[in-house]
């Protein structure tokens, strides 16, 4: 989606203007009312439109202007109006007239500061997404028309300079909502980690480990996962180097991506067995985040590493009961093969503590459990460290992606203790979403961790946010570009 940032325009396509509660209208909406001899104050006399945040009202081709389509955008209380409320307003905007048939979207957005003006773009563009790669049959009307997205501001080197980060997040995110969307049978783990070292045309370096390498590492319980799959299970490592010191201890980003999870021999039931292909959104999350800093050039050292395998049930399968050794050399009883994403996280996090990091958190749809604590609101946050926990939080609130912290603790610890190996994968029904956070603190000694678990987030059959499409969200790379330029950067 092509986004350019301009002082004046002939209006054309479809034209969004802000209109504030109590029909306080922006000077876009005045200019337009101005132009059409008072078609905007009419059309609003005459509906129930009142300028409240969400709210839209679209004029088709109204005489004195050459616009398609006028479209008055609700923005809300004036004074309330933040950066997350004009990313709603672009995504609002764009979300109405995506599939209208006019080829551009215009905001005007003269007289609104530089930052209002980037973010209603930025919010247009995450709402202009679609997957729509496998789908032939679409007739005209249900395709998106809408091509480019043109901001009229009075500060075009201020709001281009805002943008730009932002549009490397954007394409942090659609990168991660591909990842996600992508059927099992293409996007498995030797796909994925191909995909993965394409980032090397941003400045990644990518570097991929096999089954081999990670035989002679010892990561038991992470090839213990592939076990049954036809697909050889990989370890992507991928580092950005970014601050001025690029010996400076790195903040190391860890993700699941278990590319399609049938349970194992614990196999799942099968209404709902095909959303399992979205099992990688953690490692999704982190190679959209690098491709993110990588894009806006972050100064700051980041390490991503994303541990991908297919669950598959199979004769050479884990069975539950089997025991493995993890790369740190504890043991680890494995009693139900659907709590496979531990198991993998627990190598990737050791390899991760390889670059001494300053601090480490992964990323995983880790337990339906976390679902029935929180919803589809927030992920869960879970963490060694207050100041990182604490930082997280921030980053959540002023992303949009927002966590929940939840404890962690030797009451929860006692859950997960074997009586035949050092540990045991599941601690029952209980504090389902904790004792999984439980044992992978087992793993992270006292080096300041976090685990974020986005079972509800990283998809959705359903939102109320016009920034998300249907399904794939690509949650935590907001959250991760958020954190990083607030901690992280020199």
């Amino acid at each position: 989606m092509k986004v350019s940032f301009a002082e004046s325009a002939r209006p054309e396509g479809a034209v969004a203007v802000a209109v504030f509660e109590g029909l306080r209208h922006s000077k876009g909406a005045d200019a337009l009312d101005q132009a059409t001899d008072g078609a905007i104050s009419r059309a609003e006399k005459t509906s129930r439109f009142q300028g409240k945040s969400g709210q839209m009202l679209d004029i088709p081709a109204p005489a004195g202007t050459e616009a398609d389509l006028v479209l008055l955008a609700g923005a809300g209380k004036r004074d309330a109006a933040d950066a997350l409320s004009w990313e709603a307003f672009g995504a609002q905007a764009m979300k109405a007239v995506l599939c209208s048939g006019a080829k551009t979207l215009m905001f005007d957005m003269r007289a609104l500061d530089a930052v209002a003006a980037a973010r209603a773009a930025f919010g247009a563009r995450l709402a202009a997404y679609r997957f729509d790669k496998y789908r032939t049959k679409l007739s005209d009307d249900k395709k998106p028309s809408i091509g480019a997205i043109t901001v009229l501001c009075d500060d075009l080197k201020a709001a281009r300079s805002a943008y730009a980060p932002l549009a490397a997040e954007a394409d942090g995110v659609t990168l991660a909502r591909d990842l996600v969307s992508e059927p099992a049978n293409v996007l498995h783990p030797e796909e994925f980690a191909r995909r993965a070292q394409q980032l090397g045309e941003y400045g990644v370096d990518v570097q991929v480990l096999d089954e081999k390498a990670m035989q002679k590492l010892g990561m038991n319980a992470l090839l213990s996962v592939g076990n049954g799959s036809n697909f050889g299970s990989r370890l992507a490592v991928m580092s950005w180097m970014g601050a001025d010191d690029p010996k400076a201890p790195p903040l190391v980003l860890v993700g699941k991506g278990v590319c399609f999870d049938t349970g194992g021999i614990s196999l799942k039931p099968g209404a709902g067995m095909w959303d399992m292909k979205g099992d990688m959104g953690g490692a999704a999350a982190v190679t959209g985040a690098m491709r993110a800093l990588a894009g806006r050039k972050a100064k700051a050292n980041v390490i991503g590493i994303i541990g991908l395998v297919e669950n598959m049930p199979d004769a050479a399968a884990t069975r539950p009961g089997d025991i493995v050794t993890s790369a740190d050399g504890q043991t680890i009883e494995i009693q139900n093969t659907d709590a496979e994403g531990r198991l993998v996280l627990v190598d990737a996090l050791w390899y991760g503590l390889r670059f001494k990091p300053r601090q480490i958190i992964d990323f995983a749809t880790l337990t339906g459990a976390i679902i029935i604590a929180l919803g589809h609101e927030n992920a869960g946050l879970f963490s060694n460290d207050d100041a990182l926990a604490n930082a997280l939080l921030a980053a959540g609130k002023a992303s949009g992606e927002t966590v929940w912290r939840l404890p962690i603790g030797p009451g929860y610890d006692k859950l997960i203790d074997s009586k035949y190996a050092d540990m045991k994968n599941i601690g029952g029904r209980a504090a389902g979403s904790i004792t999984a956070a439980q044992f992978l603190h087992r793993f992270v000694g006292d080096t300041p961790w976090a685990h974020i678990d986005i079972a509800g987030t990283a998809w959705k059959d359903k939102s109320d946010d016009a920034r998300e499409p249907v399904w794939a969200t690509g949650f935590g790379v907001r959250l991760v570009d958020n954190f990083v330029a607030r901690t992280c950067e020199d």
